[in-house]
């Protein structure tokens, strides 16, 4: 697996507790998101590097780039339908992109001012964000929320083969950290490496309503 790993317990030590934050696994060229699909659609993926086949381009796709956030959602690999978990090393600068599109699924008076302006923007961009509350690995809900992002349109055309580098079906590792996640041994819990992604355009960061680092 080419995702570098590094126990829970260390991790959970130095990430923030509370705010809106962008857990990921970055480099300066690339950033790791996840997914989760029956295997006719993950399957292909992995073994092609590129979303083919029964993946559906007329439907809106939710990338994550934080790993609990993923897990939280697919159980652990475990839900019907999402049994395939990829790793999606995706362009930096493709997701400086999606996050510079992004508008939120509900109104947010404080960003967009009048409901009509709000409905404008989410018309006008293919990127969706939805800020929804992190969770621990056995599934408790935290104070920090994680970030997710849905896209549409050219994004969702873009994202399925141009802005990826590559494609890594993690199923088997998800399903040996499960057990640890079932047994509540959190010590020999090891996930990701991940730490808060900084964004630097000030107008990104508000319109996002990241917390200040």
């Amino acid at each position: 697996m080419n995702l570098i790993t590094e126990p829970y317990l260390q991790q959970k030590a130095r990430w923030p507790q509370t705010g809106r934050v962008i857990l990921a696994q970055y480099d300066a060229a690339s950033i790791v998101v996840y997914q989760a699909y029956r295997h006719a659609i993950g399957d292909f993926a992995a073994e092609y590097g590129y979303f083919g086949g029964e993946f559906k381009l007329s439907r809106m796709t939710w990338i994550k780039p934080n790993f609990l956030w993923m897990m939280y959602r697919s159980g652990w690999g475990a839900k019907p339908g999402q049994e395939v978990v990829l790793a999606v090393r995706l362009k930096r600068s493709a997701f400086e992109q999606i996050l510079a599109q992004a508008v939120h699924s509900s109104y947010v008076p404080e960003i967009y001012g009048e409901p009509a302006a709000w409905k404008q923007a989410v018309e006008n961009s293919d990127v969706r964000l939805q800020w929804d509350p992190d969770h621990t690995p056995s599934g408790d809900k935290c104070e920090r929320r994680a970030i997710q992002l849905g896209l549409r349109g050219e994004a969702i055309a873009k994202y399925s083969r141009e802005w990826i580098l590559e494609i890594e079906n993690i199923s088997e590792f998800v399903a040996e950290q499960r057990q640890h996640v079932m047994a509540r041994d959190y010590e020999s819990l090891v996930l990701p490496r991940e730490s808060v992604y900084e964004v630097r355009d000030a107008e990104v960061v508000k319109r996002l309503q990241l917390s200040p680092l």
